[in-house]
């Protein structure tokens, strides 16, 4: 399964609708990432291919969107996008982060076990 193109409408309607809320709120409950590229970008091209072999290994339990910012640049804006390729890692609760640079696999993983796939602990 490959990343799944994204618009800035379709980016409103299932991530978060940034013309009507002030407070982050994602409106899934299955983390994401996404990926702000351009096709004549080298480096988004080697992350594109991590991100292919990314969704197999996590399919069902993080979605992975990409945004091409030269179509999107309402959306690239929005999220001050200055560099690519950026990444923005959405958690199901809680404030995303963005990561900026073509990141390696193990790194990738790293982020997504620790900050996207983490589980809180109950303490009684």
């Amino acid at each position: 399964m490959a990343a799944i193109q994204l618009t800035t409408e379709e980016f409103k309607n299932k991530i978060f609708d940034y013309t009507k809320e002030q407070e982050w709120k994602y409106k899934d409950s299955i983390p994401a990432v996404i990926d702000f590229y351009a096709d004549w970008c080298a480096p988004c091209r080697m992350v594109a291919s991590v991100i292919a072999e990314l969704s197999t290994e996590y399919d069902g339990k993080i979605i992975f969107y990409k945004v091409d910012t030269e179509v999107e640049q309402e959306l690239a804006a929005v999220f001050q996008i200055q560099s690519i390729p950026s990444l923005l890692f959405i958690p199901s609760e809680g404030m995303p982060m963005m990561q900026l640079g073509a990141l390696p696999k193990k790194d990738f993983k790293k982020v997504i076990e620790e900050k996207l796939l983490t589980t809180p602990v109950v303490t009684e």
